[in-house]
């Protein structure tokens, strides 16, 4: 049985969980609220290394403002995506007016920025908006790759 750490998002505990029950929406064994909701997390510079670091799924994070148009019309594509592969990645969102620290340490010169992570580790990185369809095959694509 090959086991997955995930970190909590609520208590940035680390969960090692069976991947063939990531799909039942496992809960934390600390807090005991859920691991993978199927919705993005947001993240700050507080939480950002504990959740991206220690969870051994791929992370989406999506680097936006709340006054950017393009990132509020990409941000329910990008929830329809965080449901669609709640098993296989987490979601999560940086607000970069409230992390700007977090933008700089990632290089973010235009929002909406969407980088991937993997074992902590950037893979990959996509400007602009991007749709659910083509942002789950971008995820889909890196598991082959990672």
């Amino acid at each position: 049985m090959s086991m997955v750490q995930v970190a909590c998002p609520s208590c940035l505990s680390v969960n090692r969980v069976p991947q063939e029950r990531l799909g039942e929406a496992p809960n934390c064994g600390k807090c005991h609220r859920p691991l993978l909701a199927g919705e993005p997390v947001a993240l700050d510079e507080a939480s950002f290394d504990g959740v991206v670091g220690r969870t051994d799924l791929p992370v989406v994070v999506d680097f936006w403002a709340p006054w950017c148009g393009p990132c509020r019309a990409m941000a329910p594509m990008f929830e329809a995506a965080a449901r669609e592969l709640r098993a296989r990645a987490r979601f999560a969102k940086v607000n970069t007016e409230d992390a700007p620290a977090l933008a700089r340490r990632f290089g973010v010169r235009a929002i909406p920025t969407l980088v991937l992570f993997h074992g902590g580790r950037e893979i990959k990185r996509a400007a602009g908006v991007v749709d659910a369809r083509t942002l789950t095959a971008w995820v889909r694509e890196t598991e082959r790759i990672a």
